[in-house]
């Protein structure tokens, strides 16, 4: 089982950043994959980013180029460094971890004004 606490979210002018952090109740070393996914309101969840034991990442189309996903096992915490934040970015932003199953954050609010 593993517990993620996602933290780092707020308000933020359009054009600024935020790095968001999701912390694991256990060794991330092992997990095949982390990802961040995101939820607007009246909106489906959808993916962000993925990053996957190895090291390799995947972006969406919408945040290419603006966000970086990244993770450090020695502290069991995978990060998403979002730059020049548009107000459509405004969601609820959650962690995921792949361990014998898909275990998910409680999510953080991410407020981009323009």
């Amino acid at each position: 089982q593993v517990q993620l606490v996602e933290s780092g979210g707020g308000l933020v002018q359009a054009g600024g950043s935020l790095r968001l952090s999701c912390a694991a109740s256990r060794s991330i070393f092992n997990i095949d994959t982390m990802g961040w996914y995101r939820q607007a309101p009246g909106k489906q969840r959808e993916l962000v980013a993925g990053i996957a034991r190895g090291g390799s990442t995947n972006y969406a189309d919408a945040v290419k180029g603006r966000c970086t996903i990244s993770k450090d096992n020695a502290k069991n915490t995978m990060y998403l460094q979002m730059n020049s934040l548009k107000p459509e970015d405004t969601a609820v932003y959650y962690c995921t971890a792949d361990y014998f199953g898909r275990y998910w954050g409680q999510g953080t609010q991410v407020t981009v004004s323009s």
